[in-house]
């Protein structure tokens, strides 16, 4: 009930664009590749639309521990909104890290992971992806003309976000921007983090792609106290003023908001939230990859923030 409630609500405040619905049959695949001499496997799950042309293509990158089976609320939404989704699941960051580790040094593992070297292998693991599927999309591929990949966003929570904002435009020092992907158009990240000189200002001063942000007021990081709920915020503060960047704060949102995990699967606020994550990342990208007019005047407006509680924080620069 809570749910068609909210549906209603905004469409009847927004026009006819409703973030909130989804449409046809969304069927899952799981793949894998491999690539390099040392044939590094990326296990992808990849959500297929049921629509009737060459739909955008949505990659996601989990977080520490995690696995493509990670985040199949987004999975399904966007993908029912027309979207190919396609997980990634990175080696050496995911979830064999805790199970492959004895019971009480699984921490410390888990910790060890969060490294330059996988997060170098994670920003290859989204160049080789984007090349797979374009090989999978070519004539006589697995999935023939299917992928629009013009279109392409890119998205990821915890370590995942850490990914994204890496091959989206983020700057390293005299590197400059070294791992950017050209052909990603668009980013969300949830729970963001800021490099470890968190003071660098030009860190993210030359993003030219839209970026959309999503983190609470008690996103703490679940392996250290250096990222915490103020050190997110940064990420937004050093975006330039480009008329194209979002921050959405959670009042009292933890890490684990943005995950499949609730404590409570009966718990009201947790679906409220969950819905308006999925509504407003779904207007996000109907804005800035299918360039539709209705979504964007529905993010600019009041249409977040219908889904949102008073304390929240929604803001564009």
């Amino acid at each position: 009930m809570l749910s068609l409630f909210f549906v209603a609500l905004t469409a009847l405040q927004s026009g006819n664009y409703d973030p909130t619905a989804t449409r046809g049959t969304v069927e899952v695949v799981d793949v894998e590749f491999t690539y390099g001499k040392e044939d590094r496997e990326v296990p992808l799950r990849i959500y297929l639309p049921e629509v009737d042309s060459a739909a955008p293509v949505l990659l996601f990158s989990h977080g520490l521990g995690g696995s493509r089976d990670n985040n199949k609320y987004l999975g399904n939404h966007w993908a029912g909104r027309g979207y190919v989704v396609v997980v990634m699941q990175h080696a050496g960051s995911d979830t064999k890290v805790i199970t492959e580790a004895p019971r009480l040094q699984r921490f410390a593992a888990i910790k060890s992971a969060a490294s330059g070297e996988n997060l170098l292998h994670r920003i290859r693991d989204v160049k080789e992806t984007l090349d797979h599927l374009e090989s999978l999309n070519r004539p006589g591929g697995a999935y023939d003309g299917r992928f629009d990949l013009t279109k392409v966003g890119m998205s990821g929570h915890s370590f995942g976000a850490v990914t994204t904002e890496a091959v989206s435009g983020q700057s390293f020092g005299r590197l400059g921007q070294p791992s950017l992907e050209k052909r990603i158009k668009a980013a969300v990240a949830f729970s963001p983090s800021p490099p470890a000189a968190g003071n660098d200002s030009n860190s993210f001063s030359k993003v030219q792609i839209p970026w959309l942000l999503m983190t609470g007021t008690k996103d703490q990081s679940p392996i250290g106290k250096r990222t915490d709920p103020e050190s997110r915020r940064l990420v937004f503060k050093q975006l330039p003023k480009s008329n194209m960047f979002y921050e959405l704060v959670f009042d009292g949102g933890e890490h684990s908001l943005f995950s499949d995990f609730r404590v409570d699967p009966n718990d009201r606020l947790d679906r409220k939230r969950k819905q308006a994550i999925q509504a407003i990342s779904t207007a996000f990208w109907d804005a800035y990859l299918k360039g539709d007019d209705g979504a964007l005047e529905w993010l600019d407006h009041s249409g977040p923030s219908r889904l949102l509680d008073s304390a929240d924080v929604w803001q564009k620069k």
